[in-house]
């Protein structure tokens, strides 16, 4: 698929907006001290602030491991506040090939100073311990882009989109839904095809609402990997919600079981609102307790809800493992 194919543009067509988600002085280029290995490319690893006095560690040391770009700027720097969040995106893209390192140059300027550094923003790359290369003004992500490949070497992109992908997986594990969805549009203008993406993607748009645009995503995918597993399962979930939210308040099926505990379909009606409202445990447990009590009720129509709802969950997710355990101990006790 060519970029000119691509269905998610070649900026974004849905934006992260779519989410409403030595000796003597320390001069800080002398050598000293053990460098921190990155260990992981997570969001936090990849990006940080640096100071003089530990500018050889973050830059120096470190650059001996993997390219790190050097971002010089400052509050008062309008060009700066452009450059920096196209920036960070594109170093998290990169998903490990490079590291960022910022530097206030009001608050630290003797680095600056020393590199001949006149004008910010200023972009210096380091590797092996010195600076290779660099540029300077607010430039477009595809500009950053063709720089990070030409520091960090070119490769087939699997490793990186890998490392990508972890890293917004690791985002939305922390709650950052905003540099998930930056990493995920990323990735897809980079790999269009990349299917861990489009899933992603999709589902966090559809998490923050809009379904349409997540249908729009999904439908992006290549026509030989729509059926796909995390496509499916994301199909799945949206699928779900829908039902759910035709059913109505939840207190009327609540009501209904007081009064007559043995209302399956009162039950069934309220895990399907339960797993819209993300409780999946309560959700299944309705369910389970259906065909505890009946696996004949509705054509085993609880038993095959319940799968659905692992689909939709994924099969790795704590509360499928915890039902499929449950499930398991009802249909064969």
């Amino acid at each position: 698929m060519s970029k000119q194919d691509n269905p998610y543009g070649g900026a974004g067509q849905y934006s992260a907006t779519s989410v409403q988600f030595g000796a003597g002085e320390d001069n800080g280029l002398n050598e000293g001290g053990s460098g921190v290995g990155l260990g992981t490319s997570s969001t936090a690893d990849l990006i940080k602030d640096t100071t003089t006095a530990t500018f050889a560690q973050d830059v120096i040391q470190e650059s001996r491991k993997q390219p790190v770009l050097v971002d010089f700027w400052a509050p008062w720097c309008g060009p700066c506040k452009q450059l920096t969040p196209a920036l960070e995106k594109t170093v998290r893209a990169a998903g490990g090939r490079v590291k960022l390192v910022k530097m206030n140059i009001d608050d630290h300027p003797s680095i600056a100073g020393q590199l001949g550094i006149q004008s910010i923003p200023a972009v210096i790359a380091f590797k092996n311990g010195q600076p290779v290369d660099g540029f300077m003004g607010a430039v477009p992500e595809s500009q950053i882009r063709d720089f990070i490949q030409k520091v960090a070497g070119k490769d087939d992109g699997q490793a990186g989109v890998a490392d990508a992908l972890t890293a917004a997986t690791q985002a939305r594990a922390a709650g950052d839904m905003q540099t998930a969805v930056e990493i995920y549009s990323a990735v897809l203008q980079e790999a269009p095809e990349t299917i861990d993406a489009i899933a992603g993607f999709a589902d966090l748009l559809f998490e923050a609402g809009d379904a349409a645009a997540a249908e729009d995503v999904l439908a992006g995918a290549p026509e030989d990997k729509k059926d796909a597993p995390q496509l499916a399962a994301v199909r799945a979930k949206m699928v779900l919600a829908k039902q759910a939210e035709e059913l109505g308040n939840p207190v009327e099926f609540e009501r209904r079981l007081e009064a007559d505990p043995r209302d399956h379909q009162a039950r069934f009606d309220l895990a399907m609102i339960q797993n819209a409202q993300g409780k999946r445990t309560e959700a299944a447990d309705n369910l389970l307790a259906i065909v505890k009590a009946d696996r004949t009720w509705n054509d085993d129509g609880a038993r095959a809800q319940l799968l659905k709802f692992f689909e939709a969950w994924g099969m790795t997710d704590e509360a499928t493992l915890a039902a499929r355990r449950k499930l398991s101990s009802v249909l064969f006790s």
